[in-house]
């Protein structure tokens, strides 16, 4: 039987069941959906709409579908079925019973567009993304180096049963292009898809530039701009918009571009084994990702909205994340050197301490405070709090 490892989303998705009729948990394929809905609600039925005869009960006769649930019922891959949404809402009016409906699908595409046309009000939305370094934590990968988490990222499969992850993730992005990718988009040309998110890859903790990608992938800006949005709407990768004081020109700058998983850019990389990150010219720029994906991660496992930015100024100042609050927000640097060097405060040092928690992490093994600068090694990731405020 697969270890089942505690979930940070599990406490709000117990909150959530109690005051919502129907709570919806999305996520990237893989990411442990399943297992979470299921252990958390060992009492519900389960049904997959996956299997061909339960989507056709499902789509044929949705009202005696549904009526063999009257207690609770989780529906996993619920995408596969969005007219069985409407009949959702009927079931759900005629009974407010909190919690009846658990709801959980990997396409975000079409599975966010059909609760929001038919469920509006009526559920909850989480997202469920692959390990953070605080659940890792409690796996038997808890003693990796570094390079290790980077090159293995979160995804639970690998990390729980052994599968050599190298070889996982590769099968799990070529399922992802030949069947999802099929599924939820018109794209024709699955070759230059694939270069696309090698090239994103390759860009993972740079700035977007949508005209650049699309040149070096051989489509148009549109195309490039389109595509993304499907890497976006599949969990896959994720922008932290650029920061301003002034709200209205957050918009003026080029967002940043991360991956969830580092263990999946590492794959798409071409990197085989984590000894390679030692000298990769990409090691910087993934560790950058790990930690902007361990903030989101903190903040979505929480049931929290993730109002993460980056910061950059024309004359060169930047800071890798922001998460605005008040009356104190947090601004995080990203430094993967194993030795604190003087030059890793230069562009937090302006900032008033006073509207801001100052932060570095880096790949060493040491904590210390300087000048109301906060140094954590990277392993402090899974035991800090990231609540601006």
């Amino acid at each position: 039987m697969t270890e089942v490892i505690p979930r940070t989303l599990a406490g709000p998705l117990l909150a959530a069941a109690s005051q919502y009729p129907v709570v919806t948990v999305t996520g990237p394929r893989q990411s442990g959906k399943t297992t979470l809905c299921r252990a958390t609600f060992p009492e519900h039925a389960y049904v997959s709409l996956e299997p061909l005869d339960n989507r056709e009960f499902a789509t044929q006769d949705p009202r005696g579908f549904l009526a063999q649930f009257q207690g609770g019922v989780i529906l996993d891959e619920a995408q596969r079925t969005p007219e069985l949404f409407g009949y959702l809402q009927e079931a759900v009016d005629e009974t407010t019973s909190p919690g009846r409906f658990i709801i959980s699908g990997s396409e975000n595409l079409a599975l966010t567009t059909t609760v929001s046309q038919s469920l509006a009000g009526r559920t909850a939305m989480l997202v469920l993304l692959p390990f953070s370094l605080e659940e890792r934590m409690q796996t038997d990968a808890a003693d990796a180096t570094l390079d290790e988490v980077l090159f293995q990222g979160g995804y639970p499969r690998p990390l729980i049963t052994g599968i050599p992850h190298e070889r996982w993730l590769q099968d799990y992005f070529t399922t992802y292009v030949q069947r999802d990718v099929r599924q939820l988009t018109q794209i024709n040309d699955l070759g230059a898809f694939t270069r696309f998110v090698r090239l994103c890859a390759g860009r993972t903790a740079q700035e977007v530039n949508l005209s650049q990608l699309g040149s070096d992938t051989g489509v148009s800006h549109n195309t490039a701009r389109a595509w993304l949005g499907v890497l976006e709407a599949s969990h896959l990768v994720f922008q932290l918009p650029a920061w301003h004081a002034n709200v209205s020109k957050r918009i003026i700058k080029r967002p940043k571009l991360h991956f969830i998983d580092t263990g999946l850019a590492s794959a798409l990389l071409g990197i085989r084994d984590p000894r390679q990150l030692t000298t990769h010219p990409q090691r910087g720029a993934l560790f950058e990702t790990f930690v902007a994906s361990e903030v989101l991660k903190w903040h979505l496992g929480r049931g929290l909205p993730a109002d993460l930015h980056h910061y950059r100024e024309v004359r060169g100042s930047e800071i890798d994340v922001i998460v605005p609050g008040r009356p104190r927000g947090f601004a995080v640097e990203a430094k993967a050197g194993q030795t604190v060097q003087s030059e890793f405060f230069d562009h937090l040092a302006d900032l008033p301490a006073d509207d801001w928690r100052r932060c570095i992490v880096y790949g060493g093994a040491g904590r210390q405070v300087r000048g109301g600068v906060e140094v954590l090694h990277w392993r402090a990731l899974a035991a800090t709090d990231w609540a601006a405020g």
